[in-house]
């Protein structure tokens, strides 16, 4: 086993339109369809489908919905021994809109999620065990991923979304890598926001204070910013790969950390930054592309034998 989710695993129901709609606002769109989602399993199969092999610990409901899912996952190559659907539960779902400029705005009911436990994480010791890497998200009980976190001895990476505005300091200190977006690290830190370079150093610096080992900050278009608590004054900045058209970011940023658990098992004697830049490959790939797990690439499409760029902040 390389890459260990313990997470969410949830149906997208996704309408697209010209534009967003504003508070109160009706919209005719022109598009809709149904994906498979949640933050859990897209990092899974992210992974997954560059070619790691993954495992999933998560909820499903016992509707049709639930099954289908599990039938995903299984079509995905994903050890599915823990994921369980729960009687008188309903699957997961995420109600998304989508405007033509690629940005989206996103409900989730997580339903059966919410029954993911400290007793799932001890049911499976011996994924715990044997994983390279474990991945982590805020879309299910906080209990649990705290014991799923302090369960594991190998690369933890906890991806804090939806984002908390007091996170609890045990969450922030139990994982290898702490990785956010620039809302969610605005939201965590307490920062009015994050929209230059600069400001992502800010908020590194306050992330480090809080207790964080590791941190790894999203940055859309301007790529990932990092810093490793070994190295806490040396941030780093890997610039994104460069995008024609952005068509859908839902799912990007899962993209981006999927795959980041893939290169961490895989290759982790090569240098964060070109881990990274991987990483960033994956999510422009992403962008690129309709849907959600629809739009991650194998490994061919994230052609991953480039040389990637950085800079010292």
């Amino acid at each position: 086993m390389e890459v260990l989710v313990f997470g969410s695993a949830i149906v997208d129901f996704v309408a697209y339109a010209d534009r967003l709609p504003k508070a109160g606002e009706t919209l005719h769109g022109h598009k809709f369809v149904t994906g498979y989602g949640g933050k859990g399993a897209n990092q899974c199969v992210a992974a997954a489908r560059l070619g790691a092999k993954c495992g999933m610990i998560a909820k499903l409901g016992d509707d049709a919905w639930g099954a289908n899912y599990l039938k995903q996952l299984q079509a995905e190559n994903v050890n599915v021994d823990y994921v369980e659907q729960c009687k008188g539960e309903t699957t997961g779902i995420a109600q998304i809109s989508v405007a033509n400029s690629g940005e989206n705005h996103i409900v989730i009911v997580v339903g059966a999620n919410n029954l993911l436990s400290v007793q799932d994480v001890k049911k499976a010791k011996n994924l715990f065990d044997t994983a390279k890497v474990l991945i982590c998200q805020f879309e299910t009980p906080l209990n649990a991923t705290l014991e799923a976190l302090q369960s594991f001895k190998g690369i933890s990476i906890l991806n804090a979304a939806p984002a908390i505005a007091q996170t609890p300091p045990d969450l922030i200190k139990g994982a290898t890598i702490f990785c956010v977006n620039e809302t969610e690290a605005a939201l965590t830190t307490g920062c009015e926001q994050i929209s230059t370079l600069e400001h992502a150093k800010t908020a590194m610096k306050k992330l480090l204070q809080m207790g964080a080992n590791n941190v790894i900050i999203t940055l859309g278009a301007l790529g990932a910013v990092y810093v490793r608590g070994e190295a806490p004054h040396t941030f780093i900045h890997v610039p994104a790969v460069r995008v024609e058209k952005v068509v859908d970011t839902t799912g990007a940023g899962d993209a981006f950390i999927g795959a980041l658990a893939f290169n961490m098992a895989r290759f982790n004697d090569l240098p964060w930054h070109q881990l990274i830049g991987a990483a960033n490959r994956v999510a422009a790939y992403s962008v690129q592309h309709p849907g959600t797990q629809a739009s991650f690439p194998n490994p061919e499409q994230a052609y991953y034998n480039a040389e990637y760029t950085w800079q010292e902040l």
